[in-house]
């Protein structure tokens, strides 16, 4: 199952290899994770691979920077804070300011937008009080004013989506 794939996706501007596990990983498993006290043994059984052939792969996709992070989206505030963010960044600092964003444990993801407010990231935490200090430290390390859209009205937007047929 952990043969490399000939198939050539073009992500954050690079080709990427992936073996067909990898892309089984990041298409399949995007909803209805199972939740059981092995459930890497179980993606594993579903596939054809090994527990530790999963592992393998979801790390090598976060070490090569395809997927930060494997874990729950939860409806915001319903455990801990969270706010939407966006920073107006000069071009020219958008990878450094992004990185130094994403290197933040509260920020599980962030992306750019064709805007004047740019780089877009939701910070989640324990409490408000946290949340705050995570965006004043974002803005005095970066010297960048930081956008806080806390969120006023819900809508449900279903993230997953199919990356290749």
């Amino acid at each position: 199952m952990a043969t490399r794939d000939t198939t050539t996706v073009a992500i954050l501007k690079t080709p990427v290899h992936l073996s067909a596990l990898e892309k089984c990983l990041l298409n399949e498993y995007q909803r209805d994770f199972p939740l059981c006290d092995a459930p890497y043994a179980e993606i594993g059984r579903q596939l054809g691979a090994s527990e530790t052939e999963v592992i393998e792969s979801l790390r090598s996709l976060q070490q090569r920077g395809l997927i930060s992070r494997v874990g729950p989206v939860f409806k915001p505030n319903r455990a801990g804070a969270s706010t939407l963010a966006a920073m107006a960044v000069p071009e020219e600092r958008l990878d450094a300011v992004a990185a130094l964003v994403g290197a933040c444990d509260e920020v599980n993801h962030n992306y750019e937008r064709e805007h004047y407010f740019n780089l877009w990231f939701v910070v989640t935490a324990a409490d408000a009080v946290r949340v705050c200090a995570v965006l004043n430290d974002i803005e005095t390390r970066t010297g960048i004013a930081v956008l806080d859209l806390p969120l006023e009205r819900s809508f449900y937007i279903d993230l997953g989506f199919p990356l290749w047929c």
